[in-house]
This record gives C-alpha cells, structure tokens and sequence, in this order.
C-alpha cells in the first residue's frame, strides 16, 4: 500500500475503525492515563495537538479535566461532525484542520505547541513518510506524547515484524518508538503499558 492510498483509506473510513465509531466508544482506558499525564505535566493553559483525533474523544476527556486550548488533526472531515453531535463543547472551542500530518504539520511555525500527542495514529504513518516524526518535534515546545500499539508481549515487541495488516484491511507499521524518537534528541520520560497500548512520554529538547 503506497502513503496515498494509506490516506485514502483513512479519509472515507466508515464503520469499525471511523469517526462515528470511536464516538460511540468514548474515553477509555488511554485518555484516563492521557489526563494523569497532563495532570503532572502540563499546565493547563499548554497548548495542546493530537494527530489522528478522530471525533475528540481523548480531546474531549482533558477538556473535562480542564485543558482548553485544544488543537486536532484528522484525514477523515467527518470526524468533525461526529463530533459536532457527540461534543459539542470541544467542536465550539477547540481548532481542527482536516488533512493528513504529512501536510499539516509542516506548516506550523517551531515550537507551535507545548504538547503533541498521538493515539494509535503514527503506527499507520507509511515508512516513506517517516520525515514527519521530525516534524512532529519541531513543532513540539515541550513533550510528546505517543500511545501506540507495540504489541502485549512482555517487551512489548512483535518478534521482528516490520507490519502486520488489521482485519485485512490496512497497515500497521511496527515501531521502536523509544528508538524512532530518542534518535531525534527527545529523552523519554514515561513508559506506560496499557492493556492495549503503551504510552510513552518524551521532553523535546
């Protein structure tokens, strides 16, 4: 699968995996360990990126806990009106942009945001497009933050496997997210397993 037609598939997503679904999901396990992050942290008034935000729930969780200035990114447009019904409150006083990261990020000034984060949405970036890792952290005035799947494995690994394909359908790409972005001069923090995901939270130098 070439990177535009990895977008392409993300942008008309439906059903399991979409906007609508996530809404119905709702905060999780991830955003509960989001917020205790940002609770030790982060200042309230940072300003706050998720890539991949769907339809807010995450962002929609540390609105509850107090955090307002609030910025997503998301390929799907109907992200936006799902969240438009299901939260309402972050759609009127957050920013959204529609697109890929590979096109949005880079046209943030540096140090745009005091916290970039990522939920299950950099393991889908292709391997061409690793250039926006840099991006990432560029734009990145304090921390950043990446819960991603690596696997439930007691190391957290997947023996090897460059990529695994979910439900036959698109792309997961496996990663050392320690090694993608400690290489890039971040130093982690926080290594979090989740029962899914393992959170990991890096200072930008």
């Amino acid at each position: 699968m070439d990177p535009e037609e990895n977008h392409r598939g993300w942008a008309e997503r439906s059903g399991e995996f979409s906007p609508a679904y996530y809404a119905h999901i709702g905060p999780n396990e991830v955003s509960e360990t989001l917020s205790n992050v940002f609770d030790y942290y982060v200042d309230e008034n940072a300003a706050v990126l998720e890539v991949g935000c769907s339809s807010g729930r995450h962002l929609a969780h540390l609105l509850d806990e107090g955090f307002e200035n609030l910025t997503g990114i998301d390929l799907n447009d109907e992200s936006f009106d799902v969240m438009a019904d299901h939260y309402p409150r972050l759609a009127e006083t957050g920013t959204f942009h529609t697109g890929a990261i590979e096109s949005l990020v880079p046209e943030f000034p540096d140090d745009t945001f005091d916290v970039v984060y990522s939920v299950e949405t950099l393991q889908h970036v292709h391997p061409d497009d690793d250039w926006v890792f840099e991006e990432l952290l560029r734009v990145t005035g304090d921390l950043l933050i990446t819960a991603e799947n690596e696997g439930n494995s007691p190391q957290r690994g997947r023996d090897g496997r460059e990529v695994s394909c979910v439900n036959d359908e698109f792309p997961l790409y496996h990663r050392d997210w320690k090694h993608v972005f400690t290489e890039r001069g971040a130093a982690q923090l926080l290594c979090e397993p989740t029962n899914r995901d393992t959170i990991r939270v890096f200072r930008v130098p």
